[in-house]
């Protein structure tokens, strides 16, 4: 398995790559059922690219028409998610250490206050990656402009 192999496909191809040098001693055949079978491997992984793409392609789809929607429920809940995210993640990393630092720095003692779990960088890394997709549409040439 190669380094950049990831998926365990390129040992699969190794595997194959294996049973056809046994079956095929002569090794221009051997080599004709090798690119054989990685044509097949190449397919197959740009058969799932092309169907990933065209699920972010239809995503995008949804997005567009909830976005146009004239009910704020409807339209809004995504700018809705990306604030409360945002307000979230500046009381996580700015307004809830300065308070604490003030209120120590004045000399006081203050309960700890409540903190937030990673999941809301899941939940920020989701929405940003989102817009990817656009950049990978402008790349694959069918954005509209």
């Amino acid at each position: 398995m190669g380094l950049l192999d990831i998926t365990g496909i390129g040992s699969v191809l190794d595997f194959g790559s294996k049973i056809i040098d046994r079956v095929w001693p002569d090794p221009t055949q051997a080599a004709a059922a090798k690119l054989e079978l990685f044509k097949a491997q190449q397919a197959g992984e740009f058969k799932e690219m092309d169907q990933a793409f065209e699920i972010a392609k239809a995503q995008i789809g949804v997005n567009q028409t909830e976005a146009g929607n004239n009910s704020t429920f409807v339209a809004g809940w995504r700018p809705f998610i990306g604030w409360v995210c945002g307000f979230a993640l500046a009381y996580q990393y700015l307004l809830r250490p300065l308070v604490s630092w003030g209120v120590l720095a004045a000399g006081h003692q203050l309960p700890s206050m409540p903190g937030l779990d990673d999941n809301l960088w899941q939940l920020m890394m989701g929405m940003l990656g989102m817009g990817g997709l656009r950049s990978y549409e402008k790349i694959k040439g069918v954005a509209s402009k």
